[in-house]
């Protein structure tokens, strides 16, 4: 396969499958190659070959479709073709494949996340034919992430296995039929009837695994046991003793829980490892009784930087005196701890309760707030977390104090617009406490660092649950229930406005067009969700929306703004433009409500906005729940991550469409290219950027593109990979000589000089030699046998090849002396009324400057700073002798297997011969003594050989390229013939080989050999 596709070793192929590919109409029968980075697809049939190789960054779509051209068919889709792959064996192990190598790809583009095979699998108990490991490997992988989807387990938990079985519940005295699965840390149990029982029990709670007696009612039981007395029965296993035995192994390995207080504020005192699942929670619980404030307490210095840390939430130290406990609200209120209380006492509670639909029920019924904290941990699987890391945020706080980068300046910007009508946060307490945990997050995750909108979603956190319990929370939020969302491109929350499209399409088709017409959803999802309606609703009415998410995930926000949308289908039928609508929507969310709240009402700064003079229809929120359920609960999970699969594709190539459009924009206005030739060499760029994470050192370039940085830093590649795009896309071909040149080059790129160029680095280079011209060609080729382009090491036998060109310069070469040099000396014996000529001009220029009446011309001069100033010849540094015998090695090279070769190297040998003997004049300059000041005139004015042999160093290094089309056509001329030639120069320069028509003394004019000595011609071999 990696020869038939020109492929290294590296790359590993997962699976191959026998299929058709339709080329126009006709199928093309042979063999689909899926590896780790590619699609390939191989055919040869009646003497025609099809050869395809498709990154899988490159895939915008993937679907599987049955038409009656293409039946039971794949089809992938590019930026540029669309592809149909049909008459497969097994289309669904295909596609399933397909999806998830995509997927992987698409991870990659995020967040560098590159494939790495896990060495940890266990082998098969069977030997395997035709698979491979990393079919295996992948395999595993889509079950680890259902298994930890489902059951909510933290990112690292892996699956160990599962089975077949039944549950006996004693709520109902059944047996459940479902499937056991079985990882490191956790049993769980999953029935097959959705939502008629889920349970999970961590191995750290379990204190008994035995095999109970085989019965006519329990045939082949398992009995477990746990601290909290609850005794769980699985029957119907096929392999129990296996089963108990690997249960044994993972307890042996599971630590023993130790006591976790600490004398720290911030940490949280867990008490008895075993407690979790007893009603007599820790004083620190939400459950517990609320103590008397902290405030009261504890004296708190605010001055001296002080604060007290909240060790319970924070609604219960700010709760103000409310007359609703007391009222029907407060019985109401009663009521719901009580129903809570009989399910906690019938269905067990803690990370150990059954989950059935009666839970649900309840928390559709909104969760009371005594209760809202812990349950808010147990559902989001957040409390697993919080317990197997004993004092992680304590630490984490410690470490995050005093230090400050980008992501801590942005938290303290948004820490007092994070709900500020709500008195726990016109505090210093509320304040701190959301300042410790969102710090301590961007510590955590410093890819994330922090997102707006994250201060919202903490703070309410908060208000239930002490900062501890908020800070699992809000990993367990931002790495697992809403993935990507939090990130500066905010990637997840696109990927679910996607999909909000698209049930909007399916279930309010008319509604839909209207929207798309307006531009609504892409407007309102990204609030919705981010904030999870924290923004948009009145607080009291908005927690509700958040308990209901914490128990079913993304699906109940999706729901729940279809019955948005279909509340207002008819008023937004109606509207005319996008302002309308989303006043329409804005004063709908404003007036849901929630009548059973126990807390005072908190002003909602969004409604006081846009309150109108009509008085407002309220909804309540249950009500809006319940339709919800009613008209939507046909949504799935399964369905849902299936459509975040399709939705990430669109999305994320779109974001790189977005970067590409925007680097090319950025990069368009000083170079030489197209619009369309940017945007290929851009393709190009990236994809060998990409290659160095399939087949190079993967971390080593994954940490070479920082999400954060801007478009234009994202891509860079090194010396190795700019080699392999120098030589196959550069105008100078210099043979086996190419690689040095375009090391040089890739050093002269480098301002930054950490081994790195970024795009505009590279269309630069390419730009100056495709599209520069004479001069800028020529500044490029001198520049590139200079420092730092050329390496110490390269000049050392450049002075071996002197000879070649003549025999009579010396090895060494003084630098040669231009009338500048000689000066210096007169500058420094100004007289007297010079020096006073000299400062009344200044005194002038300086009274007219400091006049009120010129500010415009200091904004003049400031602009002329600002702009780029753009290089000449006369910027350029001088070079050395050997630096001069490497640009003429370049300059061999380059004509190596020109059809008139011989010709341009006589030509070069004829015009390198004439520089060297230049700079011998130079050396006899140098050479002579430094005469009196007095004479410093006159000798400066009566040398006409320094002014006349001393070609410009622009004018060398056009003879030096003029010379070569000379060598082609004898009936072109690249410069002015002298028509007189100074005695004094037929005495230097009559050695010389250059005498036919192509001689350098005819590429002198008089006027240019007349230019400043300042930039003689042996500037380059100083």
């Amino acid at each position: 396969m990696r020869k038939q596709f020109g492929m290294p070793e590296v790359e590993k192929l997962v699976n191959y499958y026998s299929c058709s590919y339709w080329k126009g109409r006709v199928p093309r029968q042979g063999w689909l190659y899926l590896t780790v980075n590619h699609l390939c697809f191989y055919s040869f049939l009646l003497g025609k070959e099809v050869t395809l190789v498709i990154q899988w960054v490159d895939v915008t779509q993937l679907e599987k479709n049955a038409t009656l051209l293409f039946p039971e068919c794949i089809k992938v889709s590019t930026r540029d073709s669309e592809l149909y792959f049909s008459m497969f064996l097994n289309i669904n192990e295909t596609f399933k494949l397909m999806e998830q190598l995509a997927n992987i790809a698409m991870r990659q583009l995020l967040d560098n996340e590159s494939f790495l095979q896990d060495k940890s699998l266990p082998k098969p108990r069977k030997p395997l034919k035709n698979i491979s490991a990393l079919k295996r490997d992948l395999d595993a992988r889509a079950k680890n992430e259902c298994y930890r989807a489902t059951f909510r387990l933290p990112k690292d938990e892996c699956l160990d296995g599962h089975t077949d079985c039944t549950l006996w519940t004693p709520f109902n005295k059944m047996h459940i039929p479902g499937q056991m699965f079985v990882s490191n840390n956790y049993i769980c149990f999953a029935s097959k009837a959705e939502e008629a029982c889920h349970l999970i029990i961590p191995l750290r709670e379990v204190t008994i695994v035995e095999k109970a007696d085989s019965s006519s009612v329990l045939p082949s039981p398992l009995s477990i046991s746990t601290k909290s007395k609850m005794t769980f029965f699985f029957a119907n296993l096929r392999d129990r003793d296996f089963l108990v035995q690997r249960i044994s192994d993972f307890l042996q390995r599971t630590p023993s829980k130790k006591p976790c207080g600490s004398d720290r504020e911030w940490k949280w005192n867990l008490g008895d490892p075993g407690c979790e699942e007893v009603p007599e929670l820790p004083s620190s619980s939400p459950l517990a009784v609320s103590p008397p404030s902290a405030l009261n307490n504890r004296p708190v210095n605010f001055c001296a930087g002080e604060v007290p840390t909240a060790s319970q939430g924070l609604l219960k130290l700010f709760r103000r005196n409310s007359e609703e406990l007391l009222g029907p609200k407060g019985a109401k209120e009663k009521m719901k701890e009580e129903s809570w209380n009989i399910h906690f006492f019938e269905y067990g509670r803690g990370m150990c309760m059954y989950r059935t639909a009666k839970t649900r029920e309840l928390v559709q019924k909104g969760i009371p707030e005594n209760l809202r904290g812990e349950l808010w941990l147990l559902f989001s699987g957040a409390w697993n977390e919080m317990v197997t890391h004993p004092g992680y945020y304590g630490d984490l706080v410690e470490k995050s104090m005093g230090k400050y980068n980008l992501a801590t300046e942005e938290i303290e910007r948004d820490l007092h617009r994070s709900m500020p009508e709500h008195p726990a946060f016109q505090n210093e307490l509320g304040i701190a406490a959301l300042r410790r945990v969102l710090t301590a997050y961007a510590f955590r995750n410093p890819t994330i660092g922090y997102c707006q909108a994250m201060n919202i979603v903490t703070s309410v956190l908060l208000l239930y649950c002490n900062e501890e319990e908020a800070f699992w929370l809000l990993v367990a939020l931002c790495e697992r229930m809403l993935p990507d969302y939090y990130n500066t491109r905010v990637v997840g929350a696109l990927v679910d406005q996607g999909i909000f499209e698209e049930l909007t399409r399916e279930y309010l088709p008319q509604l839909s067009e209207k929207m798309q017409e307006l531009g609504v959803i892409s407007t309102i999802s990204l609030s919705w969700f981010l904030t999870l309606f924290l923004s948009v609703m009145p607080f009291e009415s908005a927690v509700v929306i958040v308990d209901c998410f914490f128990y079913e995930g993304i699906k109940f926000i999706l729901q729940v703004s279809l019955a948005i949308l279909d509340a207002n289908m008819e008023k937004l039928l109606q509207c005319c433009d996008e302002g309308e609508a989303m006043t329409i929507l804005g004063r709908y969310l404003d007036n849901v409500v929630n009548r059973q709240s126990v807390s005072p009402p908190i002003p909602h700064l969004h409604a006081l906005l846009t309150s109108g003079d009509d008085p407002p229809l309220e909804i309540d929120i249950f009500d809006l729940i319940k339709t919800s359920y009613e008209k939507f609960s046909n949504l799935k999970a399964d369905d849902i991550e299936q459509m975040r699969f399709k939705q990430r594709l669109k999305v994320i190539q779109s974001l790189e469409d977005t970067a590409k459009k925007s680097v090319v924009r950025a990069v368009s206005s000083d170079i030489g290219f197209s619009i369309e030739e940017l945007e290929e060499l851009y393709v190009v760029f990236k994809a060998k950027y990409l290659m160095s994470c399939y087949w190079g050192n993967n971390r080593a370039a994954a940490a070479r593109r920082d999400q954060s940085l801007p478009y234009l830093e994202q891509y860079r590649i090194d010396m190795e990979q700019f080699k392999e795009l120098f030589i196959s896309l550069t105008p100078w071909s210099c043979g086996a000589h190419t690689p040095v040149l375009a090391g040089r080059l890739f050093r002269l790129l480098d301002e930054n000089r950490d081994s790195l160029i970024n795009f505009k680095e590279f269309v630069t280079g390419m730009s100056g030699m495709y599209h520069g011209d004479l001069t800028d060609k020529l500044k490029i080729l001198y520049k590139l046998h200079l420092p730092p382009a050329l390496n110490p090491e390269e000049t050392e036998s450049a002075l071996e090849a002197t000879s070649y060109f003549t025999e009579d310069v010396t090895t060494e070469v003084s630098p040669f002396v231009s009338e500048l040099d000689f000066c210096l000396p007169c500058e420094s014996q100004e007289t007297p009324e010079d020096k006073g000529r000299r400062n009344d001009n200044g005194q002038e220029k300086e009274e007219k400057g400091t006049s009120p009446q010129d500010y415009r011309y200091y904004l003049r001069m400031w602009a002329k700073e600002k702009e780029s100033k753009k290089e000449t010849i006369k910027d350029l540094p001088k070079m050395s002798q050997e630096q001069f015998i490497e640009l003429c090695k370049t300059l061999y090279n380059m004509f190596s297997e020109d059809p008139v070769e011989q010709e341009l190297y006589h030509a070069i040998a004829t015009v390198a011969s004439l520089l060297l003997r230049i700079g011998e004049v130079g050396k006899k300059f140098s050479s002579r003594p430094v005469r009196k000041s007095e004479d410093c005139k006159t000798n400066s004015t009566q040398d006409p050989v320094s002014e006349e042999e001393s070609p410009t160093s622009e004018q060398s290094q056009n003879s030096a390229v003029e010379q070569q089309p000379q060598a082609d056509h004898e009936d072109k001329t690249c410069g002015d013939p002298q028509p007189e030639k100074t005695q004094q120069e037929n005495q230097t320069l009559g050695d010389g080989s250059g005498e036919g028509q192509g001689s350098p003394l005819q590429l002198l004019s008089d006027d240019e050999t007349k230019d400043d000595m300042s930039m003689s011609s042996y500037s380059m071999v100083s």
